[in-house]
């Protein structure tokens, strides 16, 4: 992640970034990357594969989840895009008619890549506890890991960390299981 330097930003300096940058404002900075390699990209879809059906359209699931590819979420004064994101259809029944989402979600998923992953720990999940978004996962596509963490009195509690080729079964999303293979390419 890049940081520039000098004033605060604010949500038109996003208007301003090339198609192939992502643009997030943490504490005030604009903060940009790449769009994310192949590796990252595959470990993203396969996830939202996973959870899209059962959750978010209730085919061989429970259902009741909105489940968003890279959403803009206004947390405050944070402007965050995490890769994807879900929330209880109980908390949020109607999609907002604008360009963002002000509610917080239930379930973050980020996708660390080398460019990203000190900013998604240090910078986005403080953020995420603040804001009482109650799980969150993190992907590592190069460590072929999945970890769960559980937000506790306003703390990350780490659950569980999945590796390689186990077999998923992880909360908000124990319903269902999959394969974490299907995630690396």
């Amino acid at each position: 992640m890049t940081a520039t330097a000098g004033k605060f930003a604010t949500y038109e300096d996003l208007f301003d970034l090339p198609d192939n940058v992502v643009g997030e404002i943490i504490h005030g900075q604009l903060i940009t990357h790449p769009r994310p390699a192949p590796k990252h990209a595959v470990a993203s879809s396969a996830i939202g594969d996973e959870l899209i059906s059962p959750f978010h359209k209730g085919r061989g699931g429970p259902g009741g989840w909105w489940i968003l590819f890279e959403p803009e979420l206004h947390l405050g004064p944070h402007i965050l895009v995490p890769e994807l994101a879900g929330w209880r259809r109980e908390r949020m029944p109607d999609m907002p008619d604008i360009a963002y989402f002000t509610l917080p979600p239930d379930w973050v998923c980020e996708v660390l890549s080398p460019g990203t992953a000190r900013g998604d720990r240090a910078d986005k999940m403080p953020i995420y506890a603040a804001r009482e978004i109650p799980f969150l996962w993190l992907v590592d596509p190069v460590l072929r890991t999945l970890e769960v963490f559980m937000l506790h009195e306003g703390h990350w509690l780490l659950e569980c960390v999945y590796k390689e080729d186990e077999q998923v079964s992880a909360a908000p999303f124990n319903a269902i299981s999959f394969p974490l293979a299907d995630l690396w390419c």
